[in-house]
This record gives structure tokens, C-alpha cells and sequence, in this order.
């Protein structure tokens, strides 16, 4: 055997296979590890005849593992895909392996190299959650959820045409094949899906047919006498839709956010503001995407975890957006010590991602003679919006939508005048503090913001503590005042020095080198709800809301978005289940009932 760090749940037998140190058990046949991907679930799952004229098609994996299975599928489908076809997987990994390992694992077969190095270029990270992987070359979406496989197929909102059943041995890893998880297995099928293994075990066996399954034992691969093939009854044949074309209302980071997650499932979308991309809470010259800490896992926390991990993604597909890299979260209370101890160790956040820093530390980065101490935070950024607005926005309408008018399938957009300005499938709410008047059931709060900026001096390095300081293209930023209950988005000459006021709380020095520096600065309204969390899905037929998200747009604004155009395109959406009803429109009526 190689030995391989005790961390990893693999290590490297003298054949040069990946073998599991958790179950004594290999990855994949030591015949041919490929050949028997593509005969036990390719072709046992009926690929390529299942998915001939769809316009989606979505495969589930018990076992991501090496990824095999799902280079091998996207091969597969990238030769034979149906014009405009676009492809879901989701599989499920409780104990990941890291991206290296994965290239050593694939290496020995490069017929599937393309699909291979995609993957490993976007490898799904070890955090416990969701997570979305895009593969737009192979015209696909891949989610892995890090959790053991009940918890991941109760939290999967999608349906899957085909499952790739491949945990290891039922003998060795029994709960990957309990009769629970098969039975939700059955539940996030289509009708007619197919599912495949490599096992005949008994239990298996007894549990897809529990679950409704017809299953058939077929001749097996290499040194397997047998394997399994399973299928539920077909339903009515689905129509194909049309691509939706949605209506996004608000140019700031949400509507930007809602525009791209509809274009990237295949939909139109067109978006509308009076003045333009990033006029009103998102058009400041920095932007900080830091996620909310919790000391816990709870739904906030899990939420904001992996809204961050999926918007650091997406705006590094924008690298000339990005300002810096790692922002210091420094301690303002007594109890920060310990809670910041806590949410280090957490597992909602990759390793080695969050560290915690001294004073000594703290202040010799900031340049201060003292600070408190810090979380660092390595993976968030400081981005300049622009470039982020203009390149998922695309063309602005600018003009405002006055009132919306349901119409038999769709919307009309009406104009100040009353004139009809387009008409949608779909509209989707993301104007902030003006999504009331056009949906006047949700209930917002104002909270009113004054940044402070300057080209005088640049930033030491990105820092939040209560208010924050951090780089600008020419020099920095600072603030930003939190007035509830105000709406006015004039600048005040009072709030830059309130602004400089608290920077002197947490670096004095810094404070000091900008008095009597000229400052420039921007107010704009932020909209939050009254538990603190977004609102984001559907609020009636066609009328999606995507607003509340405070001072956090730019961390929660992009997953969010693909949730509500998953909701809207009929796909998988990114989110579990518990955490989309954390932020559903009508969480407040349905906890009051």
C-alpha cells in the first residue's frame, strides 16, 4: 500500500488502485474500471436511448467517489447529447477525496481525459453541504451534496431519469443501502426512471422492489456473475417547453444574479431598472462577499456557507472583478473569541480556509500599533461590481415597471404611462426596497447606508469588524452607516464622519492618516426582512421575489438566483429543501399559522 495523508478516506494499493480506508473496499474493478462504468450503469441505465429528444435530462449517483461515473457519463453525453439537451447530475459523497487524488485515480484512462480534466479543474470541495459545479463545454450541471445519503436525497428537491447506484459493498457500507434510502431513492425518481448496480445482494435486491422498482438481474462484468437493472412504471409523456423568457426587475446585484441563473439553464431573461446596472445598494466601487457567521449549523449558517462557496465561484469566471483576496473578521465582543474558535473548526467551511490570527498578527497586517484578534478568512473577496453587473446583466431596460398584469400564461409589464412595456413568463422581483409596490404582501425593511471612500490611500488589507475597511481599485472604502427606517439616499457630511469615527475604533492609525482627507461618498437602501434572512422563491403563479438580503447581496444573491430560475426552468434547484423554505416567501404566514 502508498500511504496517503490519514485525512484522506483512501489510500493506494500496490496495483495502483484507490482502495477505501474506511470500508476495505476498492473504488472501482481492478479489470477495468471503466469498461464496467459503462456496462453496469451507462448501458444498464439504457443511456443513450433514455434522454433521445429531451431538452433535460437528470442522473442521480449514490457514491461520487473518483468521479468515474460521471466522466464517463459526461463522455458519453457530450458524443450523443440531444441538440439543446442539458444535463443534471447529482450525486451524493460522504467522505470526499481531495481533486489530486482524483487526477491520479483518472489518469489511466484517456479516453475520458476531457471530462477528466473538467472535473478536476472544478472540483467539488470537502465542505458538508451542496455543492454546484458547472460544466458548460458538456452542456451540464453537476451537484454533489457532501452528507451521508439519507440526509442528501431528503434535502434534493430534483427527480432523476437515471440513478447510478455505486456506494461500496453493501456487505462492508449497509447504510448507503437501507431500505430507507432506496425507498427516497424511489421518491426523487421520474416516472420510468432506471437505476443500475453492480450488486445482487439480497437487501438490495428486496429494497428497490419495496420501493417500487421492477428489478432484473443481468449478466455481470469481469468477474461479477451478476448485476442489477431496476425501472419504475413510465407516466405520460412530457412535452417539451419552450425556454421561459423571464422578466427580471432590479439592475443591482440580485436581478444581475437572477439574469445569469436563467440564461445559464436556457431561458431568456431581460432586465429592467430606470438607472441602470448597480444604480441603487449594489453600485458602490467595491463590494466585500463575506458570508454570515454562525457558530453552529444551523440553517443560516448552512445557507450562507454555501451561498459563499457558490458566489466565489462564480465571480472568479469574472478574475478582472476581483480587487483581493482574504478578508480579516476581527473581533469586536468578548465572546467573538470562542465563537470565531468554533466556526474555524466548522465543517460547513472548506479546511484550511478559516484561521484564526493574534493581535500581534492582526495589527502587523493592518499596519496598527494594537488590534484584537481575527478569523481569516482566505477564500473571501473584495470585487469591483461593475464588471460582475455588466457581464450578467447584459442590455438594461431602463425604465420603470409601474405595475405587473397576469395574463393567461405569463405577465404583462406596464410603464408609468400604462403602457405595456414587454410580456414574460416569468417575472422575477429583485429591485430591493421596490419590490412592495409592485408586490405589496411583502413586508421589508429599510436600512439606509452611507459608505465613505478615497483615492488618498489604499487599503492595508481587507477588514470587517461591525463596520469594515477595504480596497478600491485607486485607494479604499470604508463605513458604512446602518440607519433602519430611512429611505433618504442623499450624502451627508455627518455620516462620513460617523464612518471615520468607528474605522478609529478598530485602526486608529489608518483614521488618523485620513482626517481632513477629502472623502467622496454613496448612500443607498438596503432591504432586510424581519428574521435577518433573504426572501427568494415563488410567490405566486409566475412571480418570483428575490430581495431582503441586506448588507450579504453580493455573498447570497448568486445561489439564491439559481434556485429561483431552477424553480422557474423546472430543474434541480442547488438548494436542499429545509434551507429554500428558510428564505421562501411565505415563511412568516406559514409560521404564524
Amino acid at each position: 500500500m502508498t500511504e496517503t495523508p490519514l485525512s484522506s478516506p483512501l489510500t493506494w494499493r500496490d496495483d495502483g488502485l484507490p482502495a477505501s480506508r474506511l470500508y476495505g473496499d476498492v473504488y472501482f474493478s481492478s479489470d477495468d474500471g471503466l469498461a464496467e462504468t459503462e456496462a453496469v450503469f451507462l448501458q444498464g441505465c439504457g443511456l443513450t436511448d433514455a434522454w433521445r429528444g429531451r431538452d433535460r435530462f437528470v442522473v442521480g449517483e449514490l457514491g461520487f467517489g473518483t468521479g468515474l461515473n460521471i466522466a464517463a457519463l459526461l463522455e458519453l453525453w457530450r458524443r450523443e447529447r440531444p441538440v439543446g439537451g442539458r444535463l443534471h447530475i447529482f450525486s451524493i459523497e460522504v467522505h470526499p477525496i481531495t481533486a489530486e487524488e482524483a487526477a491520479r485515480a483518472l489518469s489511466r484512462w484517456p479516453q475520458i481525459a476531457d471530462a477528466a480534466r473538467a472535473l478536476i479543474a472544478r472540483w467539488p470541495g470537502q465542505a458538508a453541504g451542496f455543492h454546484r459545479v458547472d460544466l458548460p463545454e458538456f452542456g451540464a450541471v453537476l451537484d454533489v451534496a457532501v452528507m451521508d445519503a439519507r440526509a442528501a436525497l431528503s434535502g434534493w428537491s430534483g427527480a432523476a431519469d437515471a440513478w447510478f447506484l455505486d456506494g461500496f459493498s453493501p456487505a462492508l457500507n449497509p447504510a448507503m443501502w437501507s431500505d430507507e434510502v432506496l425507498a427516497l431513492v424511489a421518491q426523487r425518481s421520474a416516472p420510468g426512471a432506471r437505476a443500475a448496480t453492480f450488486t445482487v445482494a439480497g437487501q438490495v435486491r428486496r429494497g428497490l422492489a419495496a420501493a417500487g422498482f421492477t428489478v432484473e438481474k443481468k449478466p455481470g462484468y469481469g468477474r461479477k456473475r451478476e448485476r442489477l437493472e431496476a425501472f419504475l412504471p413510465a407516466g405520460a409523456t412530457s412535452i417539451p417547453k419552450p425556454a421561459p423568457h423571464v422578466a427580471v426587475i432590479g439592475g443591482g446585484i440580485a436581478g444581475a444574479s437572477a439574469a445569469r441563473a436563467v440564461r445559464a439553464l436556457g431561458g431568456t431573461a431581460t432586465v429592467f431598472d430606470p438607472r441602470g446596472a448597480g444604480g441603487g445598494a449594489s453600485g458602490n466601487p467595491a463590494a466585500l462577499v463575506t458570508p454570515r457567521l454562525d457558530a453552529g449549523d444551523g440553517p443560516a449558517g448552512r445557507l450562507y456557507a454555501q451561498a459563499f462557496r457558490r458566489a466565489v465561484a462564480l465571480y472568479g469566471e469574472t478574475p478582472e472583478a476581483i480587487i483581493a483576496r482574504g478578508v480579516l473578521q476581527l473581533e469586536a465582543k468578548d465572546k467573538d473569541a470562542s465563537r470565531f474558535d468554533r466556526i474555524a473548526a466548522s465543517p460547513l467551511f472548506e479546511p484550511r480556509t478559516l484561521s484564526r490570527l493574534d493581535g500581534e498578527a492582526v495589527a502587523a497586517a493592518m499596519g496598527e500599533a494594537e488590534a484584537p484578534g481575527a478569523l481569516k478568512l482566505e477564500d473571501a473577496l473584495v470585487i469591483e461590481p461593475a464588471p460582475v453587473l455588466a457581464a450578467w446583466c447584459g442590455e438594461i431596460v431602463r425604465a420603470k415597471v409601474a405595475g405587473l398584469e397576469a395574463v393567461d400564461g405569463g405577465w404583462h409589464l406596464l410603464g408609468e404611462d400604462g403602457a405595456e412595456l414587454t410580456r414574460a413568463d416569468a417575472v422575477i422581483l429583485a429591485a430591493g426596497m421596490g419590490v412592495p409596490a409592485l408586490h405589496p404582501q411583502t413586508s421589508l425593511q429599510p436600512v439606509r447606508g452611507q459608505a465613505s471612500f478615497t483615492d488618498a490611500l489604499p487599503a492595508p488589507v481587507a477588514a470587517a469588524f461591525g463596520g469594515y475597511v477595504i480596497p478600491t481599485r485607486d485607494g479604499l472604502l470604508f463605513g458604512a452607516t446602518h440607519d433602519r427606517d430611512a429611505g433618504d439616499e442623499a450624502v451627508r457630511a455627518e455620516d462620513d464622519a460617523r464612518n471615520l469615527a468607528n474605522l478609529a475604533t478598530r485602526a486608529p492609525r489608518l483614521a488618523e492618516r485620513l482626517a481632513g482627507t477629502p472623502l467622496r461618498a454613496r448612500a443607498a437602501i438596503r432591504a432586510t426582512t424581519a428574521d435577518r434572512l433573504p426572501t427568494a422563491g415563488a410567490a405566486g403563479d409566475g412571480l418570483y421575489l428575490l430581495t431582503g438580503m441586506g448588507s450579504r447581496g453580493f455573498c447570497a444573491a448568486p445561489l439564491l438566483a439559481e434556485h429561483i430560475a431552477a424553480l422557474i426552468c423546472d430543474a434541480p434547484s442547488p438548494l436542499p429543501h429545509d434551507l429554500a423554505a428558510s428564505v421562501a416567501p411565505g415563511r412568516f404566514e406559514a409560521r404564524g399559522r
